[in-house]
């Protein structure tokens, strides 16, 4: 891997286009503040630990974090160990520039890369950065790209545990060499974490660039590190006093084990070896102990020769919609139905309420979710049953305009299969809402029933005369297949008759019950299993011919 710039390239989840080029207002171009700041921030630090840290592969910004610099200038500026000696006074430019070919790593042996704002795309593109403005740039664009819109973002970054050890390993050795030192024992305590150093750097950015502020939001930025190639070493171990010692450390969330060594020559020296690499020298820092004060100490890091890999992700936490749906045909499902691969059904409400809301929204995906189900075969009618849906990813958040709009659209569709009322943009805290209801809800039906025998006045009465009716319903022979063999003890909580004119044998039975009542089997009594029902109390055989639900109490989504 060259040290200049190459022709970098990234992936945008459709075709690789060149790297962004950066709009002038967004180029850094460091002023002399920033410069002051700059080498303010490097003369501060003591050189001999610079140069050693620099000499074992280490980046500036690492070594900048290292020892709790906290200054925008490090992350603007596209730093390099020419400059870094330059402003430490080792000597000429050529000087530099040979020191720079002798210590510039190609990637940081403890940040792989990160802080250098150097990875791999999802298309094993080699990407390269000149600072943190860049990076966020082109974070910027990509979130154009996919058509966000945002009002805030909160900023998400994991990386390879590895990182984390290495760094640990480095402190470790420099507090064996350095720790009586008086800059050591007031700078070092105060490390930036590689997650916090690179957030440090971009979130700022990020904020000019799409003018909105960072912090809790529902729009997700995330940025996912890994590491390109881990490496296992076999474990072994030795005393105290000579040899090496090497520790295995598991796994972590997926990532590949890493390994620490530490060997000692047998003279007081200690060499401490880390990074990545082959499978001969992949190292971790975990469990590391600290060995008997030696007079000298060396600090080697394997070379990392690949960068980490970045996934880029932007999403939004779920977005809901809540309303009351009304079902006008005996032959439209709840939810998709598919037996054998043979479709049932016309359509179902979920596929023509979420199909609407979906393109709106420009989600990923959507869930139905409602207050309890109708058969198939029965209407819903009155208010409506509650409902939600459930929007993944939404890049856009629609008007209460757009909303109303999208609810007459579905309402005035030439099937009149579905009517929707009361669709609003709801909170989470509404699934709550509807659960805890939908346990403790009322239920009104409207049933046409036969029975054998003509209907007379005493059985208006008798029927009226049932309040707060129990009755016990063992699981219905029809849903046996698909539900567990309960016994479930359910109120009716009034009847009455609406006689049907010309007819005897026919009328219409209006009732209220709990919430999961099996109604058709109430009417005929399914064999037995639920008793007592309509047709045991008029002492004949009755069938259900159709049903309606007329009305589900629930205070969910109700005009206001």
């Amino acid at each position: 891997m060259s040290g200049e710039t190459e022709a970098a390239q990234f992936s945008n989840g459709t075709d690789a286009v060149q790297v962004i080029s950066l709009k002038d207002d967004h180029r850094v171009t460091p002023g002399d503040d920033e410069r002051r700041h700059l080498n303010d921030a490097v003369r501060s630090l003591p050189s001999h630990a610079v140069k050693d840290l620099l000499s074992a592969g280490v980046c500036m910004r690492c070594i900048f974090r290292l020892f709790g610099i906290s200054d925008h200038a490090y992350f603007r500026s596209s730093l390099s160990p020419s400059v870094m000696c330059n402003i430490l006074g080792e000597g000429d430019s050529s000087s530099s520039e040979s020191m720079e070919s002798e210590l510039k790593p190609e990637v940081c042996r403890i940040c792989l890369g990160i802080l250098q704002f150097i990875y791999r795309d999802e298309k094993e593109m080699l990407v390269k950065r000149k600072n943190g403005d860049e990076l966020a740039a082109s974070i910027a664009e990509l979130i154009r790209q996919e058509g966000h819109q945002i009002n805030g973002f909160s900023l998400e970054v994991s990386i390879p545990p590895i990182i984390f050890e290495n760094e640990q390993a480095v402190r470790l050795y420099m507090k064996k060499k350095y720790g009586s030192e008086l800059w050591f024992q007031e700078n070092l305590s105060e490390c930036i974490s590689t997650k916090d150093a690179l957030k440090f750097a971009i979130v700022n950015p990020l904020e000019i660039i799409l003018d909105v502020k960072s912090g809790p939001s529902y729009v997700r930025i995330r940025l996912t590190y890994t590491e390109t190639k881990p490496s296992i070493i076999p474990l072994k171990s030795v005393d105290r006093n000579g040899g090496s010692q090497r520790r295995k450390t598991g796994t972590n969330n997926g990532l590949d084990t890493v390994h620490v060594e530490l060997v000692g020559n047998g003279t007081g020296c200690c060499d401490l070896s880390l990074g990545q690499g082959s499978p001969a020298s992949g190292r971790s820092s975990t469990g590391l102990a600290e060995h008997e004060s030696s007079e000298c100490s060396n600090l080697h890091l394997e070379r990392v020769n690949e960068p980490c890999h970045l996934v880029f992700l932007c999403y939004r936490t779920p977005i809901y919609f809540g309303g009351r749906y009304l079902k006008f045909s005996r032959n439209v499902s709840q939810t998709r139905w598919i037996i054998d691969d043979e479709r049932m059904g016309e359509a179902s409400i979920e596929e023509i309420i979420g199909g609407n809301i979906l393109p709106m929204c420009q989600g990923d995906s959507y869930k139905f979710h409602a207050a309890g189900r109708e058969d198939i075969d029965v209407r819903m009618l009155g208010s409506g049953r509650p409902f939600l849906v459930e929007v993944q990813n939404a890049r856009k958040v629609p008007s209460e305009a757009l909303v109303k709009e999208i609810e007459t659209r579905m309402n005035n569709l030439g099937n009149k299969l579905v009517g929707v009322k009361n669709l609003s943009l709801v909170t989470s805290h509404s699934w709550d809402l509807m659960r805890e209801g939908e346990a403790e809800k009322q239920k009104q039906y409207c049933a046409l029933v036969w029975i054998s025998r003509p209907l007379e006045d005493e059985d208006l009465q008798c029927i009226a005369s049932h309040k707060d009716l129990q009755i016990l319903q063992r699981t219905p022979v029809r849903v046996l297949h698909r539900r567990s063999p309960l016994e479930r003890r359910k109120i009716i909580h009034w009847m009455k008759i609406e006689q049907i004119t010309g007819s005897s044998q026919y009328f219409l039975l209006h009732l209220c019950t709990q919430a999961g009542t099996y109604i058709k089997e109430f009417v005929h009594g399914d064999l037995g299993r639920t008793h007592p029902s309509i047709g045991s109390i008029l002492r004949c055989r009755a069938e259900i011919l159709q049903l309606d639900v007329t009305d589900v109490k629930m205070d969910c989504f109700l005009a206001e």
